[in-house]
């Protein structure tokens, strides 16, 4: 092994520890308590590599939740083969991706504390995050969007609150069993969700 290689290799192992002490400290701890030196501890590293690596705090996080960890990207709710999905009739694309997004999210439980951490400590932190959102969401819009999205304006905001549905479900099912009938924290349970939501999908995009 070459001796540039080795630092570039120790980097990126260095930079994976620390955006993964993100999460951790987040999760554990909350926001409050999100700093430099925090994670700096966590990861195991001194507090000067992350302002080397990152520029600092915030923009350490905006990469946290650029990398994939905290927000299923937009490659990974497109699947195995993306473009056969987007060749899909629009319908099937609504619902392919909320059946991805819900898979996404339920396996990142990370994801799912911090965002209960977020709903009650808001500050310029949580910000970034929600920024990295809004960003997600101009993205899925524009990759996934189709005719239908473009002249019906109402499906945007069903869409907005599937979206939101989905998040307010699996953070209530970190509590309980079962909300309207359905087993939540069940994997049956998110079948049946992703099954209704896909006859919903079909109903809304009828063949042209």
């Amino acid at each position: 092994m070459s001796e540039t290689a080795r630092p570039a290799r120790d980097r990126g192992a260095t930079e994976q520890r620390i955006l993964g002490a993100v999460g951790t400290v987040l999760a554990r701890d909350g926001f409050a308590a999100l700093g430099v030196n925090a994670i700096a501890r966590e990861a195991g590293v001194d507090k000067v590599l992350i302002y080397r690596y990152f520029g600092g705090l915030p923009e350490l996080l905006q990469a946290w939740g650029a990398s994939g960890r905290f927000w299923p990207p937009i490659e990974e709710l497109l699947g195995d083969d993306p473009p056969a999905l987007l060749a899909q009739p629009e319908g099937e694309r609504w619902a392919r991706f909320f059946e991805h997004f819900i898979d996404g999210l339920r396996a990142r439980p990370l994801t799912i504390e911090i965002l209960a951490a977020e709903v009650l400590d808001r500050n310029a932190l949580t910000a970034v995050l929600e920024s990295e959102r809004e960003a997600w969401g101009e993205q899925a819009a524009r990759v996934l969007g189709g005719a239908s999205l473009a002249s019906r304006p109402e499906l945007r905001t069903l869409t907005l609150l599937l979206v939101a549905g989905v998040q307010y479900l699996l953070l209530r099912a970190r509590r309980i069993r079962i909300f309207g009938g359905l087993e939540i924290n069940s994997e049956a349970g998110w079948q049946q969700i992703k099954q209704d939501i896909r006859r919903s999908a079909l109903a809304l995009f009828p063949p042209t």
